[in-house]
């Protein structure tokens, strides 16, 4: 005799409904005169995310991702993208659902944030410009042991 699991029991259930680009952004503040220097810029990567509950079991991520290239003390371009996804996370543990949110959905979305900045450096005229990958179960561990030290600190 087979029995079929309760509600509580059943597993939960992970799916990527759409992967898009929320908002992308190119600047070249001092074009052409950065096209006329001597190319060694100084690259500095930011990154933020964000997650927002919508209807139902559905999740949007938004990863955010800033890249300046800095030659001495201008500024050669600053390229952002807020790459986006809607996620179905059903039946998940609330344990289980901020590490979700705040870093495995990340790494699905990085690659797809990469490319777009590739693209748009390449397509302002500059050399290629290829992202190191990024743990983001690593900054989400440091992201969580930083709010708890915070938190022990306001007691």
């Amino acid at each position: 005799m087979s029995e079929t699991p309760s509600t509580d029991q059943q597993q939960g259930q992970f799916a990527i409904q759409r992967v898009y680009v929320k908002d992308l952004s190119f600047e070249v503040p001092n074009a052409p005169k950065v096209f006329q220097s001597n190319w060694q810029p100084q690259i500095n990567v930011q990154l933020s995310t964000e997650a927002t509950a919508l209807e139902g079991s559905f999740y949007e991520v938004v990863l955010g991702v800033t890249v300046t290239a800095n030659l001495d003390d201008n500024i050669a371009f600053i390229a952002e993208i807020k790459q986006a996804g809607i996620f179905l996370l059903d039946k998940i543990p609330e344990d289980h659902l901020a590490q979700l949110l705040g870093a495995y959905c990340p790494n699905i979305l990085f690659p797809f944030a990469r490319e777009a900045i590739a693209d748009v450096v390449a397509r302002g005229s500059f050399p290629q410009l290829l992202l190191a990958p990024v743990n983001f179960d690593l900054v989400f561990a440091e992201r969580q042991r930083q709010l708890a030290d915070s938190a022990q600190t306001m007691q």
